[in-house]
């Protein structure tokens, strides 16, 4: 029983979007190797790398309403003040926004940062420019959800990315969210803004890694301030 629970440790479960991206790349594979036998390995790389991509780890979230928790895995690229995208209705101040990017390695299951209830859903068009450029946030195809906390309304945007092209969002109007819950999916690289109100500072730095459900980002009434970080 003991190996058995090793194994299910190891083995981290695949989200069901995956499924047919996963069933895709595996028939492909056989397909290629049908026609010429080393194509097959390659293809299996390629399915086992599909299997990773949409994996759906368990994760341990602090559940404390003045903490903000990452939303994605991968690495922060940003954390400033800027004016909210016009379609949240956040106003038009400038609030704390940190960037995280999801490259292609990293899970792409998105989380909800804070506890709270979604106010508003906002989809809008755009281009597909490296998730990873500032101009992205303004450009690229998005989808902008509005969660009001006990801090007041906070807002989680879903950014497609270079080769991403496919936002998946979970949640509804009204329906309420534990901080860590599951929110969306974005396909194939891509990044994620959360705007923060006024009381908050940030615990995080520009190329740190972020765990999504697991890494603070952001912290609301401590009278420490922003983190200052070493590169070591």
């Amino acid at each position: 029983m003991s190996l058995m629970n090793s194994v299910r440790n190891v083995i981290v479960p695949i989200h069901k979007e995956g499924y047919p991206f996963v069933a895709g790349f595996f028939v492909a594979s056989l397909v290629l190797g049908w026609i010429f036998k080393p194509l097959f390995w390659v293809g299996l790389i390629l399915t086992l790398w599909c299997a990773y991509f949409f994996r759906d780890p368990e994760r341990m979230t602090p559940q404390d309403d003045d903490l903000a928790i990452s939303p994605a895995d991968g690495k922060v690229s940003s954390v400033q003040m800027v004016t909210p995208p016009a379609e949240l209705n956040l106003g038009s101040l400038p609030m704390l926004r940190i960037s995280i990017f999801m490259n292609v390695f990293d899970c792409h299951v998105n989380r909800s940062p804070m506890r709270g209830r979604i106010t508003n859903i906002a989809y809008r068009q755009g281009s597909f420019l490296n998730a990873e450029l500032d101009k992205a946030s303004e450009q690229n195809e998005r989808n902008g959800l509005v969660i009001e906390t006990k801090h007041g309304e906070i807002g989680v945007v879903q950014i497609a990315g270079l080769v991403a092209r496919r936002i998946l969002c979970f949640v509804h109007p009204n329906e309420p969210l534990d901080a860590g819950e599951r929110i969306g999916l974005i396909r194939f690289g891509s990044r994620l803004d959360i705007f923060l109100p006024e009381g908050a500072s940030p615990r995080v730095a520009v190329g740190q890694r972020a765990i999504a459900g697991e890494t603070v980002i952001a912290e609301f009434g401590s009278a420490k301030g922003a983190t200052i970080s070493r590169r070591s």
